[in-house]
């Protein structure tokens, strides 16, 4: 694959409060990892009520994170995510933008945490490969920050080629895999970086 389609630039303020609602970030989540559902099927993967989540459905619409698709018995329509991922910035010098990405950050972490509780409390179910091939890593490196940022860059162009809605060739047993990845500086608990 010569180019991957680019992420969705988000710098709205709006937009990124409408992001940080957990329903939402689930919602969003789930349709950019399984592909079209209808609300019904995105409220039992969700938890919520159907109604619920056509309302908040609706809401990503009008951003554009979301859409209807032809449904294939003519009764409910699906949804699918908009767009192959979300760009959404470092700190914004404008506070109204800085604290509603740092709102949606707060909001992806806990989906990401909600998600990786999950696969632990199931793993057992889970056939032998997938627990074998599961893999929860933690490193505390030294570096710059303009080495942080292309170590960032290098696993981000190594992980886009699987993104569900870019891959091209996926294998007939490929199922959905959540992948997340964090790199940040270390602050400790009285609020100042580690030196």
């Amino acid at each position: 694959m010569d180019e991957l389609p680019p992420r969705r630039r988000v710098r709205d303020a709006e937009l990124m409060r409408a992001l940080a609602h957990p329903l939402r970030a689930g919602l969003l989540s789930y349709l950019t990892s399984v592909g079209p559902r209808t609300a019904s099927e995105c409220a039992e993967a969700v938890e919520s009520s159907a109604s619920n989540c056509s309302w908040h459905l609706r809401q990503l619409a009008q951003y554009g994170l979301v859409e209807r698709v032809e449904g294939t018995d003519g009764r409910e329509r699906p949804w699918r995510a908009g767009q192959v991922g979300l760009d959404l910035g470092v700190s914004d010098p404008d506070p109204a933008v800085q604290a509603a990405q740092l709102a949606v950050a707060g909001t992806l972490f806990a989906e990401e945490q909600l998600l990786a509780q999950r696969y632990l409390d199931t793993a057992a179910e889970l056939a032998p490969e997938w627990r074998d091939a599961a893999g929860f890593n933690s490193y505390a490196l030294q570096v710059t920050a303009s080495e942080l940022a292309e170590l960032v860059a290098k696993v981000d162009a190594l992980m886009r080629p699987y993104v569900r809605m870019i891959r091209t060739d996926t294998p007939p047993d490929a199922r959905p895999a959540h992948v997340g990845f964090r790199a940040f500086r270390r602050v400790e608990a009285d609020g100042k970086p580690s030196s």
